[in-house]
């Protein structure tokens, strides 16, 4: 990792990264959710376990950043969910609540039927937790942005495997039963968030917990979407904590190089799992491929279109019928219709 620093700004940067050294705390005082790694080359990387609805993570998440002064924060998000870094709490709270026919429809041509599908039961879940907290998904990676832009020469990286990538390989890995009872498990999830639960969402990631217990009874599905992740965000991590290459007033002068410090932003239920991957070789290949569909995939995918389409047909049929049955029980078209029987030839 280089800065590009041209021999003029040498003098401004130095200056910079000295105030911003001054800051950073050798001994920082860090929350009690927080795991401190070290890489290979001394580089610090500072792993802050978050609950996806908790203002305590939010705090946690701040006084993290501002007590290490950070070389590059890492957020537990991919590209597809990237816009929720720069959205407003209210509109948030709104889309979050909602998950119309518009984003099922979204959903399903980025990843797919089966994907999308899934996507969408699991956004319901999220929705359903938002709708009892009346509180935002993502409150810690918006303010984990919001305090990396307030460090000098602070980097601000996505760290986790993309969307679609993890719903494909979680779809694959399921027979066509098991993904029936899961949607169905999901589709049906209503029941009420309790005050007791909203305590314990500050010491546990209630979300994390709820799809935990649903998927329990799938090893292959929590291999997927929890342990591949893992894998994924200890790699990104690791990336992201490389030795600082300090600029140089000129070529002649001797390179510098110093380590880095990180500090990752995660759901807790991550935290042991990077633990466990940090001192291993990773290789992230095999877990960014998309294994072609099974006969039992392709079986599922035709059953859903089937159904999908039978259903609207249905629909379509019941609500055409009871259109034209009111509009024919009106008095008007009533009187209209007998009019017209009335004034038939041979009558």
């Amino acid at each position: 990792m280089a800065f590009a620093v041209v021999a003029a700004d040498v003098d401004a940067f130095n200056l910079l990264l000295e105030m911003k050294l001054k800051r950073r705390r050798e001994r920082p005082n860090l929350p009690r959710t927080v795991t401190q790694l070290v890489a290979e080359d001394g580089s610090r990387v500072y792993v802050v376990g978050t609950a996806h609805f908790s203002d305590d993570s939010k705090r946690d998440v701040v006084k993290t950043i501002r007590e290490v002064q950070p070389d590059v924060v890492v957020v537990e998000l991919c590209q597809y969910r990237v816009s929720m870094l720069k959205m407003d709490e209210r509109t948030l709270l709104r889309e979050a609540k909602e998950v119309s026919l518009e984003k099922l429809q979204q959903a399903v041509r980025q990843n797919g039927l089966m994907s999308g599908l899934m996507q969408m039961l699991l956004l319901k879940v999220s929705a359903h937790i938002t709708e009892q907290l009346g509180m935002a998904p993502g409150g810690e990676f918006r303010e984990a942005f919001k305090e990396a832009s307030k460090v000098p020469f602070c980097k601000f990286h996505l760290g986790d495997r993309p969307i679609p990538v993890t719903f494909k390989r979680a779809i694959a890995a399921l027979s066509f039963w098991q993904k029936v009872k899961l949607a169905w498990g999901l589709c049906f999830l209503s029941d009420p968030i309790s005050k007791d639960d909203v305590e314990r969402c500050k010491q546990k990631d209630l979300l994390e917990q709820m799809m935990a217990e649903m998927i329990g009874e799938f090893p292959d599905l929590h291999r997927t979407i929890v342990s591949e992740r893992d894998v994924y965000l200890t790699y990104m991590l690791r990336q992201a904590a490389r030795r600082l290459e300090l600029p140089r007033a000129s070529d002649a002068e001797p390179r510098k190089c110093v380590p880095s410090v990180v500090v990752g932003v995660v759901g807790m239920g991550h935290v042991p799992g990077i633990e466990k991957n940090w001192s291993t070789d990773l290789n992230i290949q095999e877990i960014m491929t998309v294994p072609p569909p099974s006969i039992s995939g392709r079986v599922s995918r035709v059953a859903v279109k089937a159904a999908f389409f039978g259903l609207l047909g249905y629909s379509l049929y019941w609500m055409g019928r009871r259109t034209m049955n009111l509009v024919l029980s009106l008095p008007a078209v009533q009187f209209c219709l007998q009019r017209v029987s009335e004034a038939r030839p041979g009558r």
